[in-house]
Formats: C-alpha cells, sequence, structure tokens
C-alpha cells in the first residue's frame, strides 16, 4: 500500500468536519453539565418495569443452545431510570443502551455475559467498573461523572468511549487483560498527564479538550496511526518516539507551540504524513508552513492543505544550504554547538 492510500481517510476537509463535531459534543457535554447543576442529585426513584422492557426489547435471535429464541436487544434510554435491576433475570441480552436516564450503579450488567455491546452516556455514574464480560466489544460512558478508569478488563473490548468525563489520570487499563483494544475516546476529561495509556493495540487515541502540557508515556504504542491532541495547552513536543512507528494524522490545532522549531522533534515518526496545528501561536510565523517542511520531510499535508512539488523543492533547498552552513562552522575548536539557522536566515 502507497503512502498516498494511507493518507486517503485524512482529506482536505477532515478539520471542519472535526471542528463542527467538536463544537457539537462541547454544547451537549454543556447541557449536561447545566442540567447538573440547576437539577437537585436527588431523583424519584424510577426502577426499569417489565412494561419498559416489552417496549424496549427487539431483535429475536436463537439463544446459546440453538433449541431456544429470546430477544436480544433493548433500547430503554431517557426514561428517568435510577434502578436496572431487573437486567439480572434477561441474561441472553447482548445489546444494550441506557443512556441518558440518572444511572449510579451498572452493576445488574454482570449478569449479561453475552453482552456484546452497551451503551450507557449521560447517566450520573461515576465508576466504568464492571466484571469482565468476556464478549463486549464496544462500550460507551460518554457524559457521565467518571473520575477513574479502574475496573475495566474486557478481553475483547475494541472501543471504549469515556469522553466527557471527569478523568485526571488513567489508571487501571491492563494491556495484558484488553488485548483488543483499539479505539480510547477521552476527550473532554481533566486529564493532566498521558501516562498510564500503555495499551500496545491502540491505533486511535483521542485526548482532546483536556489539561495535557506535554506528551509522556505512549512511546509502547507502536500500531497507533491517529492521535488527537487539539485544545489543550502542549508548548512542547518532546515526548514523542520514534518507537511510535505507525503514527500518520497528529492533531496538535488549539495548542500552545510557540517555536517553529518545536516540529524539529517530530521528525523520528517515521510514517507521519498528516500534521494539524492551527491555532498554535507558531503559525503566526511568516514561514511557517516552509518551516514545517524543512523540519520534517516526508510530511505530507499540513493543516488543511497537501504540500506541492514546488514547496518540497524550496524546503530540499534549504535543507541542503543549513547542511552546509552547519558543516563550515563546526570548526574543532569551538566549544559550542553552532546554532541552527532558521528559515528566514536560509531562505532569500
Amino acid at each position: 500500500m502507497s503512502d498516498e492510500d494511507d493518507l486517503e481517510d485524512f482529506d482536505a476537509d477532515q478539520d471542519d468536519l472535526e471542528k463542527e463535531e467538536d463544537e457539537k459534543e462541547t454544547e451537549e457535554w454543556e447541557e449536561y453539565r447545566k442540567e447538573g447543576e440547576d437539577v437537585s442529585e436527588e431523583w424519584l426513584p424510577i426502577p426499569l418495569t417489565e412494561d419498559m422492557m416489552k417496549e424496549g426489547l427487539s431483535l429475536l435471535c436463537k439463544t446459546g443452545s440453538g433449541l431456544a429464541h429470546a430477544y436480544v436487544k433493548l433500547e430503554v434510554k431517557d426514561r428517568d431510570l435510577t434502578d436496572i435491576q431487573l437486567l439480572r433475570s434477561y441474561i441472553h441480552l447482548r445489546y444494550v443502551d441506557v443512556s441518558e436516564n440518572h444511572l449510579t450503579d451498572l452493576s445488574p450488567l454482570n449478569f449479561l455475559t453475552h453482552l456484546l455491546w452497551l451503551k450507557a452516556d449521560g447517566n450520573r455514574l461515576r465508576s466504568a467498573r464492571l466484571n469482565e464480560l468476556p464478549y463486549l466489544q464496544i462500550a460507551s460512558f460518554a457524559y457521565n461523572q467518571i473520575t477513574d478508569t479502574e475496573g475495566i478488563s474486557h478481553p475483547r473490548l475494541g472501543s471504549l468511549d469515556l469522553k466527557g468525563n471527569r478523568i485526571r489520570m488513567v489508571t487501571g487499563l491492563d494491556p495484558q487483560k484488553l488485548i483488543s483494544l483499539h479505539t480510547l475516546e477521552l476527550r473532554g476529561n481533566q486529564l493532566e498527564t498521558t501516562l498510564g495509556i500503555n495499551l500496545p493495540k491502540l491505533k486511535n487515541l483521542f485526548l482532546a479538550q483536556n489539561m495535557l502540557k506535554k506528551v509522556e508515556g505512549l512511546e509502547n504504542l507502536r500500531i497507533l496511526t491517529t492521535l488527537h491532541l487539539r485544545d489543550n495547552q502542549i508548548e512542547t513536543l518532546s515526548g514523542f518516539s520514534k518507537e511510535m512507528t505507525s503514527l500518520q494524522y497528529l492533531n496538535l490545532r488549539g495548542n500552545m507551540v510557540t517555536h517553529v522549531g518545536e516540529l524539529a522533534k517530530l521528525r523520528e515518526l517515521p510514517r507521519l504524513r498528516a500534521l494539524v496545528l492551527l491555532d498554535n501561536p507558531c503559525t503566526d510565523d511568516s514561514d511557517y508552513r516552509l518551516e514545517a517542511l524543512v523540519q520534517i520531510a516526508h510530511l505530507e499535508r499540513l493543516d488543511k492543505d497537501f504540500y506541492e512539488e514546488e514547496e518540497r523543492a524550496e524546503a530540499d533547498e534549504i535543507r541542503q544550504r543549513m547542511k552546509e552552513a552547519q558543516g563550515q562552522e563546526a570548526e574543532p575548536e569551538h566549544d559550542f554547538e553552532p546554532e541552527q539557522p532558521s528559515v528566514e536566515q536560509q531562505h532569500f
């Protein structure tokens, strides 16, 4: 597969789409937060009933033995539920949507050992902890009040959504147990560090809208292809490792990278093809686009635009002049390392 094929998903409109999605998600989160502030913590107890089950059940399938049938899908969203104890007896359920209720306890789901898909967004959960569910593949706990990532150990879990919670640090995600997790969504939390995300199977990591100042502890993510760090407080690009050999798309929009020279720290990412740096102070530099290509020769797209051949040729020429200048200035008797010329010094 060619590098152009690798970038087919990173079209020039992606950032506009991301902005629309981020704005929509921010609005949703603000609505949930406002609701939590305006409404008392006390809710009238509303348990899940048999009548609600009859309304919400669908998808009749054979059970494991093949000798009987059962409904395997349940949707009971937006019912003001505070209690789902009734689910303990519906052991054949595979798809469950209990989002937009007032749930604080999901422990009845521990009895659903055939569960494949779970959506519990917009509740009042403080934890995503469940017993190991052997077949669970997709789980979403977005827009709750979750403060940690403990108790998540489902071996077939491929996608985990925890956006819009109150998580400050990732802990308890065991790579020996989460052997299938390829997508982790943590945007809109209160993360202050990327430590704890030691999940070698990850391909997509979403950390936008947190409180990160730098990247650290991600060197084992060797097959990670997409990393979103938009709208954090990142000033330095230290922490990106040459071990991240599959990273192709990096979104750093809306951070605090001041100096274009920081981009030199991304040279070690051998497959980086698309980089987004809009709304960083360094983009005010008149030669920002060219300087980025000088620093990262294999970059194919910066922000919304692909590099043209003319730009690539100009960057090659500048790099050659910089190399020659460094060779001339590197005299043996000098005790200091010569300062690397900027594009403004070399571009004439």
